[in-house]
């Protein structure tokens, strides 16, 4: 394992959503980019957190997410996604950290990996489980609530708002990033090897009995009948592979 940045660094990044009882998002800036990026913290029952894709945020957001339960898991979902592992590791050394089979190397290389998604013990609030044709490289994060589903998802789906200025707008039309939501080309090249059985894990997401919300990494929330037809729009991305 390399040398790790512990020192804890705060990009600019939003106020704590709190969706649910059990899940709080927060967006944040990623370094010389537009693109902005999601960190999702899902409580299970017993109180201990679940931090998917960390974000190091400022201390007043930290302490309160400390006074809502105790970090428990810490998930790698891609090695884009490793930034502020190290950090979290770091200031809570007792907290697991687990990633998919598929990212496994390059999680090591910044801090100590505990095991993989499969070592996660799950409970009736929130689960985790893998997707098939991506080269175990992507799970998603599944969590009840009082007031319905989440499905929590990393790389595999980008869900981008439209940008302002001439240059981004041209820039994402180009590389296929967005608006809106979709299985972007850089991932069907870097992930995809079997199309048919990811937009079959997509669509039975999409029908989720109770979905209520879609937390992508990459940047809109959605939520109700728009979580499902995010998912759908997404799958069918798959179809020109």
């Amino acid at each position: 394992m390399k040398p790790a940045d512990t020192a804890w660094k705060v990009l600019p990044h939003d106020p704590i959503e709190k969706l649910a009882e059990n899940v709080w998002r927060v967006e944040g800036a990623l370094p010389q980019l537009s693109m902005r990026r999601v960190m999702t913290v899902a409580r299970m029952a017993d109180g201990r957190l679940v931090i998917h894709s960390a974000i190091a945020l400022d201390e007043a957001s930290m302490r309160a997410i400390e006074a809502w339960g105790t970090p428990g898991f810490l998930l790698i979902p891609h090695s884009r996604h490793r930034m502020d592992a190290p950090r979290f590791k770091a200031r809570y050394p007792d907290i697991r950290v687990l990633a998919t089979r598929g990212v496994m190397d390059k999680a090591r290389d910044v801090v100590r990996v505990d095991g993989t998604y499969e070592d996660f013990p799950g409970d009736d609030t929130v689960r985790l489980e893998m997707l098939r044709g991506v080269k175990d490289a992507e799970g998603a994060m599944i969590v009840r609530s009082a007031d319905g589903v989440t499905v929590v998802l990393n790389e595999v789906v980008f869900d981008l708002r439209p940008r302002r200025d001439l240059l981004s707008r041209v820039m994402m039309r180009l590389l296929r990033l967005g608006p809106g939501p979709r299985v972007t080309p850089v991932v069907k090249i870097e992930l995809v090897r079997g199309p048919r059985e990811l937009r079959a894990d997509l669509e039975r997401l999409a029908a989720t009995p109770g979905l209520q919300r879609l937390i992508v990494s990459h940047e809109k929330l959605s939520t109700g009948p728009a979580a499902a037809a995010a998912l759908r729009k997404a799958a069918s991305c798959l179809d020109d592979r």
